[in-house]
Formats: C-alpha cells, sequence, structure tokens
C-alpha cells in the first residue's frame, strides 16, 4: 500500500503575517473544550489544576507521579498529578496523559510533542490547521477561532493583526522595532566604558 500524502499550499502574503498561536476544539471524555494549545515546543501535556475540576474531577482521580515540570521561565515544579482521558480533535479520539499543574495559562489544555507524535499529526501555526490521518484518510482540523488572545502590550493590541517581527523593520502601536545596529559600547548590560 502506498502511502497517503498531504501538502501545504503556499500562503498568500497576507495569511502568513500573523502570531497566532494554534488553539483546537475538541473533547475530554465527552465533554467539550476550546482553547487546546498545540506547542510543539513542549514535550508534556499539561492541563491547569482549574481545567481538572471543570472536567468534573478531583486530586483523587490523579495518579500520583514524581515528574519535575520546568516552565518557559526555567522554573521547576513537580506535577500535581497525570490524568489519562479520552481525548478527541475532529474525528479522531486517542487516550491521553495531562500531567495537571497548579498554574495558569492562555489556554485550557497544552498539547505537546507526546501528543503530536503519538497521534502522527502535524500541526500548522503558518496554516492554522492540524493535519491527522484517520487510518489512510488524510483529515484536516482547522483552528478553534471562537476567542481572541490579546497581547500583554498597555494598548491591548490583538495579536491576530501584528505581522511577523523577523526579516523586516517596521512600525505599529505597540511596537516600534528599527533596521540599526547596537555597537558593544552601548548595549545593554555591557560593562565596555569606551
Amino acid at each position: 500500500m502506498e502511502p497517503i500524502l498531504a501538502t501545504f499550499e503556499k500562503p498568500g502574503d497576507e495569511k502568513c503575517k500573523h502570531l497566532k498561536a494554534l488553539f483546537l476544539k475538541g473533547f475530554v471524555d465527552g465533554k467539550p473544550v476550546t482553547k487546546m494549545l498545540v506547542d510543539g515546543g513542549a514535550a508534556v501535556n499539561i492541563m491547569p489544576y482549574a481545567m481538572l475540576r471543570k472536567l468534573g474531577k478531583s486530586s483523587e482521580d490523579l495518579t500520583k507521579t514524581d515528574m519535575m515540570l520546568k516552565d518557559f521561565e526555567g522554573v521547576i515544579s513537580p506535577a500535581v498529578g497525570a490524568l489519562c482521558v479520552d481525548l478527541t480533535i475532529g474525528s479522531k479520539t486517542l487516550p491521553t496523559t495531562f500531567f495537571v499543574i497548579n498554574g495558569k495559562g492562555s489556554y485550557s489544555l497544552l498539547l505537546g510533542r507526546d501528543w503530536i507524535h503519538a497521534n502522527c499529526c502535524i500541526p500548522s501555526t503558518m496554516h492554522q490547521c492540524l493535519i491527522q490521518w484517520i487510518g489512510d484518510v488524510v483529515e484536516v482540523v482547522a483552528t478553534d477561532s471562537s476567542f481572541r488572545i490579546a497581547s500583554a502590550e498597555a494598548c491591548e493590541e490583538s495579536y491576530e493583526k501584528v505581522r511577523y517581527f523577523s526579516s523586516q523593520a517596521w512600525e505599529t502601536k505597540f511596537l516600534k522595532v528599527a533596521d540599526y545596529e547596537i555597537s558593544l559600547s552601548s548595549a545593554i548590560g555591557s560593562t565596555n566604558e569606551s
């Protein structure tokens, strides 16, 4: 049997100039869940404790674990426990293990490489979709567009309207980027006093 191919079309200029993360919606043990962040930078799947409670579960439902997790600031903290659920995205359901944390995030669930690789799927932040195989059939799952994430900047611009930062000099209301070099003597934190 020949492998089934899935291809991405090159997006037009306006479709690729965004900083949107890939959020999906689906079901956890049959209950609808939105704001599931697909993050290829995370090794494991994360569930905030508040989401555990929204699913009608408690600490007694968790499997004890000695897993230590490092957040994006490098702070290491223990997982509260682990929870295995049936996670449905699109028309595919997989048993998925989440490490429960006490922290909060801009997501209800974080799907890391553990889920991405177990699901044999291809997430694309550029195309704002997820490609997954169900047997020999390719399914394209669109992003969850039921909400917006605002930036942390004072003017509360949405990242949905922000173009990418790299490879250009540009300006918006909340961010100014100039095309210039910083000399070593004036770089922040420099001890060079010439």
